[in-house]
């Protein structure tokens, strides 16, 4: 019992505290129910028992305060039956239960006065100025007297996985909408939770002072959608219909876009449901109802293990195809090593696995238990020793090789962006498979992917069309110019612009700019010694050459004609403000203003020729900082009059 509540406590913590996972679902409620097995068993129960301190502690960054009434976490069954069973006859309230964070809401005269997060049940965290930009929370509502209320603060899947887009870093991907809304939540600065797109689903009322709901739990949630607020949906239901309704809510969660990990049951009957009372940690008015998980039973193949950018080095589980939730899976992440082992893998083993939330494929249970997994001495990718480290209680793997190749992920994605090499599809998330993989080394591996069609059409993700898309898109970038180039290769300092204004400088020959010093380079405008230096000291580097030599046999670099007669804007500088009408966007007027030998910069300077902005008249900073320094402030029309 020690043990369980050791092992249930460090995932709990993990989990609500620190925004990570130790170990499954599946697995946290087995051990659970085996915990209160024992408890009912021996009568006894440890005074850190999960079974009687629920939730997570509130962190230190934020007020913390205590609720006026605990609040409990519920009973747990997967049991439909049992559902039906527990109504006794009565009608109640089917409800989604939401995977998010719990909020309870205060109003006093109409106003929002009050938010504070659920905590341990006793204590929660004071967020109020959060609550005040979730995209839904009414902050002045018609009911005057004070209001307590209770609702689940989310973030839909879609809005997750935009978020998610945005951001480049592998690693820093969010894992879940949960974690991202716990954060997003429990931010310092509320102008993060704003962006987040959090919305909140009120699903209880605590208290309303002088309203009449005629004992019934259902008028409570109307009253509460009258005064602005969404509420989660529910059904009213009986023991007769309560299995038709959960199964409307099974099939509509196939395309939910909110997270939900369940449902929950409510008593209509206020006052019965009170009569009941409570145990030390449930209520008995409500219960919750989990998806019992579609377990399918299949053969693990391999451990395959995958680098990433940071040096961490995770297992994922490779097994026999199976149909889970009407989809194929035949991976499953395996997080760390802790897990891992905790699941005594080995190839051939026969593992049960479901999805997480129906969502996320992951192993359940390990039926063979041979516990022959070795952990790899050496990197997958570059064959240096790897190292297992321990934290937070949680071991994993790790390169501590500092020039590993998968730690190089960020100058790959720079060498595909759009201003460098431009190879659509080669997003960072598959830069780093394709490295794990051993299919990249250096920039000329790119080139040769088609070396790999087989493995690559069989990765998950990866079929025949995607294949020929990617590689039509290597092909078109086979022919470039040299400014991209420089660019792409990463060098510290060296944006597109002084790429282009380098390559300008020595009339776009490779071999004279690799043997220029820094002396030489500093002598071109905008380019300092700084810069100069960075240049000089890449190539100085044998296998930086090198690299750039194998990449030059895979591309065709188009030669770069000048026409002096057409550089009237050499030795000028321009800065570019506003909304424009006559081009597309800024790029459109920048290229053609470096086409013709002139610059374009990022901030007004004494340097500066004029400032291009249609709005002339306006108090933008620029426009301050041009007037300051006497420069002239011109329209697009007045630009394409004077200069071009």
């Amino acid at each position: 019992m020690k043990e369980l509540v050791s092992t249930l406590n460090c995932a709990a913590k993990a989990y609500y505290a620190q925004d990570t996972e130790i170990m499954s679902n599946f697995e946290y409620d087995r051990l659970y129910d085996e915990l209160v097995a024992l408890e009912e068993k021996t009568g006894v129960i440890l005074a850190n028992s999960p079974t009687i301190h629920v939730g997570y502690e509130a962190v230190d960054e934020l007020p913390k305060e205590r609720h006026e009434k605990p609040m409990l976490s519920l009973g747990k069954t997967k049991n439909r039956e049992e559902l039906r069973d527990w109504l006794n006859g009565k009608e109640a309230l089917l409800s989604w239960k939401l995977d998010g964070l719990t909020i309870v809401l205060t109003f006093y005269e109409g106003k929002l006065a009050k938010a504070v997060t659920r905590g341990n049940g006793e204590v929660g965290e004071v967020i109020t100025n959060n609550a005040k930009v979730f995209k839904n929370v009414p902050l002045s509502i018609p009911f005057q007297g004070e209001l307590i209320l209770r609702g689940e603060a989310v973030i839909t899947y879609s809005d997750f996985e935009e978020i998610n887009s945005k951001i480049e870093e592998v690693d820093a991907k969010y894992k879940n909408p949960r974690n991202l809304c716990s954060g997003s939540v429990r931010q310092l600065n509320n102008e993060v939770t704003a962006n987040r797109n959090v919305m909140f689903y009120a699903f209880n009322l605590v208290k309303a002072d002088g309203i009449e709901f005629d004992n019934s739990r259902e008028r409570q949630l109307e009253f509460l959608e009258k005064q602005g607020f969404d509420i989660v949906e529910y059904r009213k239901v009986a023991p007769d219909t309560i299995l038709d309704d959960i199964a409307y809510f099974e099939k509509k969660i196939e395309n939910y876009d909110i997270p939900s990990d369940g449902l929950v049951l409510t008593l209509e009957d206020i006052a019965y449901g009170q009569s009941l009372g409570m145990t030390a940690k449930f209520p008995r008015d409500s219960i919750a109802f989990k998806w019992a998980d579609e377990l399918r039973e299949t053969v693990l193949k391999e451990i395959e293990w995958s680098p990433s950018r940071t040096g961490l080095i995770n297992p994922v589980a490779i097994f026999e195809p199976v149909e889970l939730e009407g989809t194929t899976v035949s991976r499953a992440s395996v997080h760390n090593i802790s897990i891992m082992r905790s699941l005594k893998l080995g190839i051939g083993d026969h593992i049960t696995v479901y999805k997480a939330n129906m969502i996320i494929p992951q192993i359940a249970e390990n039926l063979t238990g041979s516990n022959t997994i070795e952990i790899p001495q050496v990197c997958p990718v570059c064959g240096q020793p790897t190292e297992i480290k321990q934290i937070n209680d949680v071991q994993s793997l790790y390169c501590v090789n500092p020039a590993c190749d998968a730690k190089k992920i960020k100058s790959f994605t720079l060498f595909v962006s759009r201003d460098a090499m431009n190879i659509d599809g080669l997003s960072e998330a598959t830069l780093e498979k394709f490295i794990g993989k051993g299919f990249i080394h250096e920039y000329a591996d790119i080139f040769k992917l088609n070396r790999y069609e087989e493995e690559i059409t069989q990765m998950e993700g990866f079929g025949e069309k995607s294949y020929r898309k990617l590689i039509g898109s290597v092909n078109a970038a086979r022919e470039t110019n040299l400014p991209r180039v420089i660019y792409g290769l990463g060098i510290a300092n060296i944006g597109l612009a002084n790429a282009k204004m380098i390559c300008k400088h020595y009339q776009y020959d490779l071999a004279a700019m690799q043997l220029a010093d820094v002396e030489e380079l500093s002598e071109i405008e905008g380019i300092g010694e700084v810069i100069a230096g960075a240049f000089c000291d890449y190539f100085k580097e044998e296998k930086n050459i090198l690299q750039l030599q194998n990449l030059l046999k895979e591309i065709n670099i188009v030669t770069e004609t000048v026409d002096e007669s057409a550089q009237t804007l050499t030795g000028m500088s321009f800065v570019i403000t506003g909304s424009l009408e006559h081009y597309g966007n800024r790029n459109e007027l920048k290229s053609i203003i470096e086409s013709k030998g002139g610059k374009v910069t990022g901030s007004v300077t004494s340097k500066t020729t004029c400032l291009i902005n249609n709005d002339v008249t306006s108090n933008s900073s620029k426009n301050k900082k041009a007037k300051e320094l006497g420069i002239r402030i011109i329209s697009e029309e007045d630009f394409n009059a004077e200069y071009l």
